[in-house]
């Protein structure tokens, strides 16, 4: 949906702002979610221009919006807007999830940490307990799972990225919760890892940060925050290379959804039963 909206006020209105968000699987995750726990609700996908993002959410929580997703390129705009922050929120510097209370003001959290958490433990039963984790980039989708990331307690995590200053400041942005080191592609330690994360959206534009082979080996988990129909490059070399095991972003995508959804109606929903529908 673009240009100004109404709400139908008889219905719960949910929706998720991005720009672009006409590929967003949020609302049909959303209803997925909503058909399984019996709750009626409405969820939409609404562009927002890139300019008028404080005015689409005051029109959407004036018309009776009870809560919002937000997708790129808003996320460090609805930190800004909302009235109160979480915790993990306030740390990351970013909000994906924003709930209205009664006198409309706007709670912000990021759910996307904790997605991509569940997804690795519960639906990947990876373990990172005293183990090497590589990230590459360190942009927004990094600063989000880097907090719930050191809850693990791995060993070490290592930040690489193309501009140094960037993963320098997330290294001692978190410093105090784990062991974070930052440094470029080049300068990565000739080592592998149990897991390496890939935080930039290079995958989609169908190309490869500039790292090493010798970061993989056979008992090594490659992650990729994107997700697409296919494998993305980077889950097609990290295959290549023997990586005991590939994930893609999707469900993470759905896991935060979950989160977002139990934050809003106070249930959790089952999310491999989604998961599976979506990769059909």
């Amino acid at each position: 949906m673009t240009g100004d909206f109404i709400l139908d006020r008889s219905v719960s209105n949910y929706a998720v702002f991005g720009h672009p968000v006409n590929h967003s699987k949020s609302p049909q995750i959303h209803s997925l979610f909503a058909k399984q726990t019996g709750i009626e609700l409405h969820y939409q996908s609404i562009e927002v221009p890139t300019d008028k993002f404080d005015e689409y959410v005051d029109l959407f929580a004036s018309q009776g919006g009870l809560g919002l997703n937000i997708t790129v390129p808003f996320k460090e705009d609805a930190h800004s807007f909302c009235t109160s922050l979480t915790q993990r929120a306030e740390l990351c510097g970013s909000v994906n999830t924003i709930r209205f209370d009664e006198q409309l003001e706007s709670i912000g959290d990021t759910t996307d940490g904790r997605g991509f958490i569940n997804d690795l433990r519960i639906n990947h039963q990876i373990n990172i307990k005293d183990k090497a984790v590589l990230i590459l980039g360190a942009g927004g989708s990094v600063k989000a799972i880097l907090e719930p990331l050191c809850e693990q307690q791995p060993a070490q995590i290592i930040i690489a990225n193309r501009t140094v200053s960037r993963a320098e400041e997330l290294a001692d942005k978190f410093s105090e919760l784990g062991n974070i080191i930052a440094c470029s592609y080049s300068d990565i330690a000739t080592q592998s890892f149990e897991l390496i994360v890939n935080g930039t959206s290079l995958s989609l534009k169908g190309k490869l940060p500039a790292i090493n082979d010798s970061v993989i080996n056979k008992n090594t988990c490659c992650y990729d925050l994107m997700y697409s129909d296919t494998a993305t490059v980077f889950m097609r070399w990290a295959s290549e290379l023997g990586a005991t095991k590939v994930i893609d972003g999707l469900g993470m995508l759905v896991e935060q959804a979950a989160e977002s959804f139990f934050i809003w109606h106070g249930v959790k929903p089952e999310t491999i039963s989604v998961i599976n529908t979506l990769r059909k």
